[in-house]
């Protein structure tokens, strides 16, 4: 075998063993239902909100102070 087939041989096992990596977790992020998804929300910004940051604000003072960006940039 010349030495570019191996090498694009091991660029497809690689590709595929991502693309399994990444199906993995995507059914691991699944497996939660909505109800459990918003119990553990709420329990870290209960979390966040009784331990101040080091600048002495709170995690969700610092994230409603951001706007998010518009879908399109013209508006």
């Amino acid at each position: 075998m010349r030495w570019w087939k191996v090498l694009g041989l091991a660029g497809v096992v690689g590709v595929a063993a991502t693309g399994a990596m990444v199906a993995r977790a995507e059914r691991a992020r699944r497996a939660y239902t909505p109800d459990e998804i918003r119990d553990r929300l709420h329990a870290r910004i209960t979390e966040s909100a009784a331990t101040p940051s080091a600048g002495g604000s709170s995690a969700s003072a610092r994230t409603t102070s951001y706007r998010r960006a518009r879908p399109d940039a013209s508006a």
